[in-house]
């Protein structure tokens, strides 16, 4: 599903340009952001960038770096500590074993909090390699306000800071999973799957889990899901759901503390709903965008040439965005021109803020008048 929509919209490599709604959407949220999947676009943010605790969206993280450095066909032994993490928890005990590939559902659909420590100390060697990765996956998305401590989310603080996140940062995050990871399409299987059953390595113990994510009952085409809950954290929620050719990425944190586990639900389907009805693909460039001509000085054939772009780009813009288009102030150019030559630029805004630029092209070829063309010209008048 999400490799089609891909195809649709043909984006530049360009700058995240942060916009904010003007709309209050009262949410219950403390942290909430709404991002276009394609572009990184913030389409909504409330506090977008104030770190806060993310408990168990944490293991968003945790899951795709097993996918991506662990086998799911490995055989996991229960470490005495990954056996006494608190609530939520499967129950695994010291010296059982387990598939990978099993666990991964435990952790993901029911949160369980030993799962996530067993998986990391696995696929990390030890419990502190594998934050270590977590942190570096981090530096390489390219956020700088979030710090692991755990890989199952729980509240936590060191000398250099508490485990936290920002709403914002916890969209790339899951965009990172569902579009740029190598492991997207199992990642995505995984948080859409609504039960699973599975046995311990010597089938002595069997389990079953269930999703608990239930926008996959309130919302049709949900991508993944993850729900998370602490003291300090409050109700957290981040998602991405596709709707006909946009794909939106929410995140939620501190929605609210007992007994509101519900806010978070009203929240996502506001933050959606409003992207649904607010936005729209715009195409602003596309290679049928009339540029005009330029004058071309010293040059032989002709005294101008015709310009182009081959560039396209659409954009997933809210009714009121303003889009400017501003070609370079320069009107003429000098020979010899190639065709293909970069001549100027065209220079996009959006709401006044400058978004990305285009090169725009000589469509000819001309030469440069020069002495070689007046001795020419010369023997060509006389005989």
């Amino acid at each position: 599903m999400l490799k089609k929509l891909i195809s649709i919209c043909v984006i530049l490599s360009m700058s995240v340009l942060k916009v904010s709604a003007s709309q209050t959407l009262n949410l219950s949220a403390e942290c909430a952001v709404v991002i276009n999947v394609y572009t990184g676009e913030i389409l909504y943010s409330k506090n977008a960038d104030m770190r806060h605790s993310m408990a168990s969206t944490t293991k968003i993280m945790t899951l795709i770096l097993a996918l991506e450095y662990g086998n799911l066909e490995d055989i996991i032994t229960v470490s005495s500590y990954a056996s006494k993490m608190p609530d939520v928890q499967l129950g695994i005990k010291e010296g059982e074993q387990y598939k990978l590939g099993d666990l991964v559902y435990s952790m993901m659909l029911e949160s369980h909090n030993d799962v996530a420590v067993a998986i990391a100390e696995h696929v990390g060697g030890d419990l502190e390699s594998f934050i270590n990765m977590m942190n570096k996956k981090a530096m390489e998305i390219g956020l700088s306000n979030t710090y692991f401590l755990t890989p199952n989310g729980l509240d936590m603080e060191d000398e250099s800071g508490k485990h936290s996140s920002t709403a914002y940062e916890m969209c790339l995050i899951m965009k990172y999973c569902v579009m740029d990871s190598p492991m997207k399409e199992e990642f995505m299987a995984i948080c859409q799957t609504r039960q699973y059953t599975f046995s311990d390595y010597n089938n002595k113990r069997t389990f079953t889990v269930d999703n608990k994510n239930a926008l996959l009952d309130k919302m049709d085409n949900v991508l993944a899901g993850k729900t998370g809950f602490t003291v300090d954290a409050g109700y957290c929620y981040v998602c991405a759901v596709s709707y006909e050719d946009k794909v939106y990425i929410v995140a939620l944190l501190g929605c609210g503390w007992p007994n509101n586990k519900g806010y978070k639900w009203k929240d996502v389907t506001k933050l959606i709903d409003y992207g649904k009805s607010e936005f729209e693909y715009v195409k602003i460039i596309d290679r049928t965008y009339d540029i005009g001509e330029i004058k071309v000085i010293d040059g032989i054939q002709d005294d101008k040439t015709k310009l182009y772009v081959t560039d396209e780009i659409e954009l997933l813009l809210c009714k009121d965005d303003k889009v400017d288009i501003i070609c370079e102030n320069k009107d003429v150019i000098y020979a010899p021109v190639t065709r293909g030559d970069v001549v100027k630029k065209l220079n996009i805004y959006i709401n006044e803020e400058f978004y990305t630029s285009v090169n725009v092209y000589a469509e000819d070829s001309i030469d440069k008048i020069d002495l070689s063309y007046w001795v020419y010209r010369i023997f060509d008048m006389y005989f």
